[in-house]
């Protein structure tokens, strides 16, 4: 009896699922249908799933992940975002975000270079960011974003050290291949993560102080 039960309680899982899939591709394939990604499912297991779309890079399939971090190299701010909003977007809520939590924008910044734009930089230069860098500045000249060449060589740096983080978070925390199916244990294992991996480096910055 238990077995029907879950049985029946995949199949109406799953059939509703099934029968968006067929739907999305007969109006894709049969009526030439441009079908908004709001109206496609891409995985009938994991229904939430996004997919992502990087530039010239293969295709993936998961959710896009928004991460701050600082001189320290804590995590300040996590978030798992819907759909595949591009980077530009999400300046202005990120600028929001830290000045929530730490009262002020940072004085310096450094941003990936898909994150680029004037209007991005004006934002940030008017909320009291005094140095800012993205990797790559498009037509932008160094002296409306830094004080100096060197700044901007030390931004660049540590932009760079980021994806150190990054590749930390992705081999040691799982953050590269979550498996937890539904949508809120997928967010609830990525902040777990992310504070274990905070809990990490203080742990090894006590133990190198004490070494010394």
């Amino acid at each position: 009896m238990l077995k029907l039960m879950n049985a029946q309680g995949d199949l109406k899982t799953y059939i509703p699922r099934a029968e968006n899939v067929l739907d999305q591709a007969y109006r894709r394939v049969v009526k030439k249908e441009e079908v908004p990604a709001k109206d496609k499912i891409f995985s009938i297991f994991e229904e939430h799933t996004d997919i992502i779309v990087k530039g010239f890079r293969d295709v993936v399939f998961g959710h896009k992940v928004r991460l701050t971090t600082g001189q320290s190299c804590l995590m300040l701010q996590l978030e798992i975002l819907d759909g595949n909003p591009k980077d530009s977007t999400l300046v202005e809520d990120i600028l929001k975000d830290h000045t929530d939590v730490f009262g002020s924008a940072p004085e310096q910044a450094a941003f990936d270079g898909c994150f680029a734009s004037h209007a991005n930089r004006d934002l940030l230069k008017e909320a009291g960011v005094k140095e800012l860098t993205f990797s790559k500045n498009l037509s932008m000249s160094l002296d409306s974003l830094v004080s100096s060449a060197r700044i901007h060589k030390k931004l660049l740096r540590f932009r760079a050290g980021v994806e150190g983080c990054i590749s930390f978070l992705k081999r040691v925390f799982s953050f590269n291949r979550v498996l937890d199916r539904s949508k809120e244990s997928f967010k609830a294992a990525l902040h777990l993560g992310a504070v274990a991996y905070n809990i990490t480096l203080l742990a090894r910055y006590n133990l190198a102080r004490e070494a010394t």
